[in-house]
């Protein structure tokens, strides 16, 4: 069992025929995705890197059979795009784009509300499923199959604990990348709540950092309903009040979202804490 992709993932690019869109697609396919199409409104009736170029969702879902897609569109329109492709009745959309206004996000994020479309992102690497299904930017030779399961709001920092989980031998299930926004489709607590189920998850890691509360919510959960040992890194231990760091969903306001308290938490919680992301692998190798 995959976490919601796996070898039976059609995969549409919507911002297929951009930069951005046509590197990583191509990349996606190399990997053995089924990239079934793109979207690219203007372009429709085309084809790029072999594969058709539909004007609309609804009109690729039709003649594709696709159930899910990949969002590299620009920022001032990537909500429309996301909102696009869950009207199009897909189960499954990744938002890799940066930089979406969060008022634009807060009406996609309504919208998806009581849909059956789980949204990834936006502004994350995406998702992979090792040797069956990559959708995202992460750098796919870096992974092996197995079973951990990885979920982190850092994208670079995911791909750091990957890499030495993989130098250890030790592979993993499903690797999520929740993006780093104010407003995100997939919480920690989604994510955890996907990974406790899944029977070929055996171990969790989880990477977060300062801002919000989503870190202390995923520590509710693991206490209350999780058995497997999970293994956490918390970023920005150093990081001033008022000062976002790296993410805009990164800030400490208001006494709030500090590293303290969500390590704290996540301890409470029976999390094993790795004092620095050099320590995920051996933490993880020394628990397993």
């Amino acid at each position: 069992m995959s976490i919601l992709a796996d070898k039976s993932t059609r995969l549409l690019v919507q911002g297929f025929t951009g930069k951005e869109g046509t590197f990583h697609a191509e990349q996606c396919i190399a990997y053995g995705t089924q990239v079934v199409g793109g979207v690219v409104p203007g372009r429709g009736g085309t084809t790029h890197l072999g594969l058709p170029v539909f004007e609309t969702m609804d009109e690729a879902v039709a003649a594709t059979g696709a159930n899910a897609s990949v969002v590299f569109v620009p920022p001032a329109f990537a909500a429309d795009a996301i909102m696009e492709a869950a009207d199009a009745g897909l189960p499954l959309v990744v938002a890799i784009t940066e930089g979406i206004p969060t008022l634009d996000m807060a009406k996609a994020w309504r919208f998806l509300t009581g849909r059956r479309t789980r949204l990834i992102g936006p502004n994350c690497p995406g998702i992979i499923s090792p040797g069956k299904c990559k959708i995202g930017i992460m750098p796919g030779h870096i992974h092996a199959q197995g079973h951990v399961g990885v979920v982190s709001r850092s994208g670079t920092l995911t791909y750091e604990a990957v890499d030495q989980l993989t130098r250890r031998g030790i592979g993993q299930s499903t690797c999520i990348g929740i993006g780093g926004d104010p407003i995100v489709g997939t919480t920690f607590v989604d994510a955890i709540r996907m990974f406790n189920a899944d029977p070929e998850t055996h171990a969790l890691v989880l990477i977060g950092e300062i801002g919000g509360n989503a870190e202390e919510l995923a520590a509710a959960y693991i206490r209350e309903h999780v058995r497997k040992p999970v293994v956490g890194f918390v970023a920005g231990q150093t990081a001033p009040p008022g000062r976002r760091m790296g993410h805009a969903g990164a800030i400490i306001s208001g006494g709030s979202g500090k590293a303290a308290d969500k390590i704290a938490a996540l301890q409470a919680a029976g999390v094993t804490i790795c004092a620095s992301p050099a320590d995920i692998g051996e933490t993880v190798q020394r628990i397993l």
